[in-house]
């Protein structure tokens, strides 16, 4: 962004911040392997309608607007007005400090980057367009030969901070933008009782733009039958390869060695759980059904577990009990490549001051310390049937927990914390579990975590992730919240 009237009086100035222009668009297509449409530089209103223009014809999913020096918000505004991605602006500076015995006023408008900022901000919030600044330098590795000061700023803090949340941004949308085209499958139901698993579907799609497939278990059931033997031997082979198999009863009496019928089913089942992903293009699936006692559907949930660990890893995350809410907030870490394994609060150590997090499966085994340990369940406890399940803990370290809940205005919100997974013990009971340890003591995080209304699952993630997350919601539109900040 510049000012027309500038470029006859100060000679270079209109190629120099072009030139800055250039490297942000050339940085972000190479770090972030997104896709950059450069329009170059807006320095009038005719500018600005022309820019608008190109950015819709090339449906972008956001704008980052660089302040290369001062320019009106009229010629701003219409670029917003009729391209309404969300915008970020750049106020990145190109030196930490100017030269103050030899800058001349053209030397010093490439670095008045700042200067419009306030303008463009009240111009845009006064017409109902939502943007976010972000301040720095602006990171080169060398200096232009018109420049009077060291522009080399790469190693800065101030650069590198700038450089992170332009990443995030990068990655939210690359998350809205999968969201947009996914395609949710709902099998089954909803676990009977969990009210806060009820989710509205016209909401889910409003909100995220995704899809949601309503799917039977006759059409698993039809393609189950048409696994092949081949098919269940390279299912073994993945099996063997993504865990451990249990070698000796757990301390829970429930928990067995997994029998080689009951790998072999649950190999079956997977099998035709990837094939339905295949014929109906799912992007994640949740899914629960207990069936009649003895029946044939229980028969194929008893196989569940095994198989939507293995397609979770594979970029297909499903959540149990019905619960889409939090399937989202698994497709949303997934996207991110952080993880993102179904949870739930499961018991305090008030000694070493930690809460276990985990449940029934399934598990995101990309994110896994070490191989998972299948199980053979002689009972699901507080679910009919019985199977394989996977025990597993979340590799020690920074995590980000991210819940998903509807609020009683019938909208999304996320709800975000930090942690450390520790490297702690947990129960030899066929379950997920991780020991993690949040920035307050139990009882506090879990004062403040309930008073958010939560569902009872949420997402675990590696890595401190919350500015990312935060990112996703308002691009996405819909509110957040980050605990213990």
């Amino acid at each position: 962004m510049g000012l027309r009237c500038y470029w006859e009086q100060f000679p270079g100035l209109r190629e120099r911040i072009t030139e800055y222009g250039r490297f942000i668009a050339d940085r972000i297509s190479s770090e972030y392997d997104a896709n950059v449409y450069f329009y170059g530089l807006v320095d009038c209103e005719e500018e600005g309608r022309r820019a608008g223009e190109y950015f819709n014809e090339h449906n972008v999913d956001i704008i980052f607007a660089h302040a290369g020096t001062y320019v009106t918000s009229a010629s701003i505004l219409p670029v917003h007005k009729i391209c309404r991605a969300f915008t970020v602006i750049l106020n990145l500076q190109p030196t930490a400090r100017i030269n103050y015995d030899r800058t001349t006023t053209g030397e010093w408008l490439a670095h008045c980057g700042a200067c419009p900022v306030p303008e463009l901000s009240n111009a845009l919030h006064r017409s109902k367009i939502s943007c976010r600044i972000i301040n720095g330098l602006l990171g080169l590795g060398y200096t232009p030969e018109i420049s009077m000061t060291d522009e080399n700023t790469s190693g800065r803090p101030e650069a590198v901070r700038a450089w992170k949340e332009i990443g995030e941004w990068v990655k939210a949308a690359a998350i809205k933008r999968n969201l947009s085209c996914a395609r949710f499958g709902f099998l089954g139901n909803t676990y009977g009782g969990m009210l806060d698993m009820y989710s509205d579907f016209t909401m889910f799609s409003s909100e995220t733009g995704a899809h949601i497939e309503i799917l039977e278990m006759c059409d698993l059931d039809r393609l189950l039958r048409c696994v092949t033997d081949d098919e269940v031997k390279e299912k073994r082979r993945e099996i063997s390869d993504f865990f451990t198999i249990g070698e000796a009863d757990a301390s829970d009496p429930l928990a067995r060695i997994p029998s080689d019928e009951q790998l072999d089913w649950s190999a079956k089942v997977a099998a035709a759980q990837e094939r339905l992903v295949l014929e109906y293009g799912l992007d994640a699936l949740t899914y629960y059904y207990h069936g009649a006692p003895g029946s044939d559907y229980e028969r194929i949930q008893s196989g569940f577990i095994v198989g939507h660990s293995l397609l979770t890893a594979k970029g297909i995350p499903c959540a149990g009990e019905g619960d889409l809410k939090t399937c989202l907030a698994m497709k949303i870490c997934d996207i991110a490549g952080k993880g993102g394994s179904f949870c739930e609060i499961v018991v305090t150590d008030y000694i070493d001051g930690t809460i276990l997090c985990g449940h029934d499966g399934p598990f995101h085994l990309d994110i896994a310390d070490g191989k998972p340990i299948l199980r053979g369940m002689g009972l699901y406890h507080g679910k009919q049937g019985s199977g394989i399940s996977v025990e597993a803990k979340v590799k020690a370290g920074p995590v980000t927990n991210l819940g998903c809940t509807q609020t009683v205005d019938g909208k999304l919100k996320l709800i975000i914390t930090e942690a450390q997974a520790t490297d702690g013990r947990i129960m030899t009971i066929g379950n997920t579990q991780t020991p993690v340890k949040f920035s307050k003591d139990p009882d506090s995080f879990m004062d403040e975590w309930f008073a958010e209304a939560p569902t009872h699952h949420f997402a675990m993630s590696t890595g401190h992730n919350a500015a990312l997350f935060e990112k996703t919601a308002s691009l996405l539109g819909i509110n957040s919240v980050t605990l213990g900040k």
